[in-house]
């Protein structure tokens, strides 16, 4: 297992907890998250049309559901722009089911293709090479496409400098005394690109992680009061095709921080009580919860 690296316990100074989105905290939680879990090879996919399908597919959906309705298309060859255009509408509802709303994507991704094939010919590749702003407001233009589902075909697709912001962003953002509940989803954006872009992130960007000169006493005091000695490793997809395509440095660091915070969300910063005692993000906790004790009675965990 790749050796991970503690980093001694961070406390926010006021300029850092003013109001509104903190652009330095938000660069710490990606250098905090990158060290405990590395690379996350995502999104796993083949093509940069299955980007394209996986952010229709995904929507209000787990990501469990839209992998067996992208294996479905595979199967029936259906998963490409030819596919899609060839493919019955009826047949196509039938292969997407699993992902849910099945009518609704079907008849999305249908529409999707004849917007390419009128626009650009068929080509992604024509449709990608616009700036991203021009981009962006086509894909904003069509049926069935949000924000989130955009911004996902702007990055992971298309290989744009463009950051993806969920609800899973969202949830940790708040929890850390980032956000409100009242930010926008442009507030958002827009502020970790500014932390995590090429002005913002700086020299740093070429730094290679080493040590902490407090590891060593980190780790001492870790296991003194009882915390996780280490990050508990989580299994990442495999480097899939669209992973492994080429893009800037900015790019590839929104990509690792929308992956990175996804995981996070899903395994500690959890929807009901959040397991904080062995989040990677426990030490930038204003007041890190008490690290749980063992015994005889054992509750119940949220799912």
């Amino acid at each position: 297992m790749t050796e991970r690296y503690f980093t001694a316990r961070i406390r926010y100074t006021p300029e850092m907890s003013a109001r509104g989105l903190k652009e330095a905290k938000i660069r710490q939680i990606f250098r905090h998250l990158e060290s405990a879990m590395g690379p996350q090879h995502w999104w796993p996919a083949g093509s940069a049309f299955e980007v394209v399908a996986g952010a229709y597919l995904t929507q209000n959906t787990a990501w469990t559901n839209v992998e067996q309705a992208m294996a479905k298309l595979r199967e029936a060859n259906a998963l490409s722009i030819y596919g899609i255009r060839n493919t019955e509408l009826e047949e196509l509802e039938r292969l997407v089911r699993p992902a849910g709303y099945f009518r609704q994507k079907a008849a999305r991704l249908k529409l999707f293709v004849a917007h390419l094939d009128e626009r650009h010919g068929g080509s992604l590749e024509a449709m990608f090479a616009q700036p991203s702003e021009t981009l962006r407001e086509e894909l904003l233009g069509l049926t069935g496409i949000g924000p989130e589902t955009a911004d996902s075909i702007l990055l992971y697709a298309a290989n744009h400098e463009i950051f993806v912001v969920d609800s899973y962003t969202r949830r940790i953002f708040e929890r850390h005394g980032l956000v409100s509940s009242e930010t926008s989803y442009e507030e958002i954006r827009l502020a970790v690109q500014r932390a995590l872009g090429e002005e913002g992130f700086g020299a740093e960007q070429e730094q290679e992680q080493q040590p902490h000169p407090d590891a060593a006493k980190e780790k001492a005091r870790r296991e003194e009061d009882g915390s996780p000695a280490a990050f508990s490793p989580i299994q990442t997809h495999a480097p899939s095709e669209a992973s492994r395509m080429a893009r800037s440095k900015v790019a590839q660091r929104y990509n690792e921080f929308h992956a990175l915070i996804v995981q996070t969300a899903k395994h500690f910063c959890v929807k009901g009580e959040p397991k904080c005692e062995s989040c990677p993000l426990r030490e930038m906790l204003e007041t890190p919860k008490p690290p749980r004790r063992r015994s005889s009675a054992r509750k119940p965990e949220h799912k």
